[in-house]
């Protein structure tokens, strides 16, 4: 699910969600999208699951991926293919030591995972980035059924562009985040809310958890189910969250405020205007296209 170390990254990306196509350009210059694009899907035409086919509407999501990405992406064909939280597991896991030989060391990650899955490891794609810790090596491993992410590439490609890099939204949207400080994000959608803690450049934390209410949850009711990691994160690092970013609510003013109330931190969006770029049409959610943006401007 990760490109090769020599591959240019693409300047553009596009994420498939529950509800709707995204698509967004880099702009040459700065760190900002010069171009976004939306397109709404019928309810159904995708259902973001871990195990089952997710794409039930295929033809609807291919025409959604050419419709944003025909004004975006010029000649490229290239594009990073952004897919739902709940279609990929994300876990953290320590090591001694890891191999330097790459396959090597997915091997040694293939078989520790063996017994956290819902599925066959060997069914498994798997992409990973080990950080070093301490004297340990923490590795961020994104697994997914090989059959749900070539479902995911093969429309792509049957709309005529080629997904070199296949991301989870919220890998995706870290890349909006200054995590150089002990940092929260916390992004909702149609299906789940995510969290992830960074710090000093590092994922230390990442959970999914189901969220039936979608961008409908409360204020009071997303700062319950972030609380339980704010207090596993002091428990663990004996450090205090300094800041929260949140993503994918329409109305943040009682979240943002709820969150503050709960944890005493400060709490903001995570996509700028700014980095949306001036020239960016008013009709595109900026709430929801942190994972877009965070996969351009990483």
């Amino acid at each position: 699910m990760s490109p090769s170390s020599n591959t240019p990254k693409p300047k553009v990306a596009c994420e498939i969600a529950a509800d709707r196509v995204l698509a967004g350009r880099m702009a040459d210059k700065g760190q900002s999208l010069e171009a976004c694009a939306v397109r709404e899907l019928a309810p159904g035409s995708v259902v973001p699951d871990l195990m089952e086919n997710n794409l039930r509407q295929a033809q609807a999501v291919r025409a959604g991926i050419e419709a944003v990405l025909g004004s975006l992406a010029g000649r490229s064909r290239d594009v990073i293919a952004i897919v739902p939280d709940a279609a990929v597991r994300v876990m953290l896991v320590d090591f001694d030591t890891l191999p330097s030989d790459p396959e090597e060391a997915l091997g040694v990650v293939r078989f520790r995972l063996k017994k956290s899955l819902p599925f066959d490891v060997e069914k498994a794609k798997i992409s990973f980035h080990a950080q070093k810790v301490k004297d340990e090596v923490r590795v961020v491993a994104a697994v997914g059924l090989a059959s749900v992410i070539e479902d995911y590439e093969a429309t792509f490609r049957d709309a005529g562009f080629s997904p070199g890099v296949v991301l989870p939204s919220m890998l995706a949207a870290l890349g909006v985040a200054d995590a150089r400080r002990p940092t929260m994000v916390v992004k909702v959608d149609a299906n789940t809310t995510s969290i992830a803690i960074l710090n000093e450049e590092q994922l230390q934390l990442f959970r999914t958890l189901e969220n039936p209410r979608g961008a409908t949850i409360t204020g009071e009711q997303l700062s319950e189910e972030v609380y339980p990691s704010v207090v596993f994160f002091q428990d663990t690092y004996h450090q205090n969250i300094e800041r929260i970013y949140v993503a994918g609510l329409p109305d943040l003013g009682g979240t943002l405020k709820a969150l503050h109330s709960q944890t005493g931190v400060e709490v903001q969006e995570l996509v700028a205007s700014s980095q949306l770029g001036a020239g960016v049409d008013g009709n595109v959610p900026r709430w929801r296209m942190a994972g877009v943006v965070g996969a351009l401007i990483s």
